[in-house]
């Protein structure tokens, strides 16, 4: 049996505002409007991953760095400082520095609107984790 990542899922308390925030600064496209009433979109990232955008029903706490579920979705670019120019462009806020990623490279972490947390990763030429 093969797994394959297709999409992730977002619930936000605007969805429509959200959408346009993907759209505008991660140049994805639509793929589909999935519901008119709640609004809910499924997009597509220039590298082929979907994200699909739903209206939410409730709101919890900013989750903290080891809180239980997930906590980012990492974005790999070959080169973190020209990812960091081009999502600042787009009105991008980066709260803290470049740092060193766990097992080499470097991470940039920063977050879309709703909160929902994102991380830039620039791995080393010919990276592999350990192990493979």
């Amino acid at each position: 049996m093969t797994f394959q990542a297709e999409h992730f899922g977002v619930a936000a308390s605007d969805a429509d505002t959200l959408k346009e925030w993907y759209l505008r600064v991660f140049e994805a496209k639509v793929l589909r409007k999935l519901n008119d009433t709640p609004p809910a979109w499924l997009l597509e990232l220039a590298g082929g991953f979907w994200i699909e955008i739903y209206t939410a029903e409730s709101k919890i706490a900013p989750q903290a760095n080891r809180v239980a579920g997930w906590r980012h979705l990492a974005l790999r670019v070959e080169s973190i400082d020209a990812g960091r120019e081009h999502l600042a462009a787009k009105g991008v806020a980066f709260e803290e520095a470049i740092k060193p990623a766990g097992g080499g490279g470097k991470v940039l972490f920063f977050s879309d609107p709703e909160g929902n947390l994102f991380h830039l990763i620039e791995r080393p030429s010919g990276w592999r984790a350990r192990g493979f």
